[in-house]
């Protein structure tokens, strides 16, 4: 895929590099996919943090940041 179409693909989720100040962080189940859209970010000029845990291992700490409702 080419350069642009993942900034753009990251753009529609709100990664941009304009707000290259603002983390990003990455997981999923396995940590597999994860591994692939760190990759695919750092290719498209944004450094993301890859999580290895999924979020039933995040939600078993109480003191971790959860958003819910419609905002983040």
């Amino acid at each position: 895929m080419p350069v642009d179409r993942l900034r753009e693909r990251f753009a529609r989720l709100g990664i941009t590099n304009e707000a290259a100040d603002t983390p990003v962080g990455v997981y999923c189940g396995s940590g597999v996919t994860a591994a692939h859209t760190v990759l695919s970010l750092e290719v498209a000029g944004r450094t993301a943090a890859l999580y290895p845990g999924s979020w039933s291992e995040w939600i078993t700490d109480a003191d971790r940041p959860v958003a819910l409702g419609p905002e983040p």
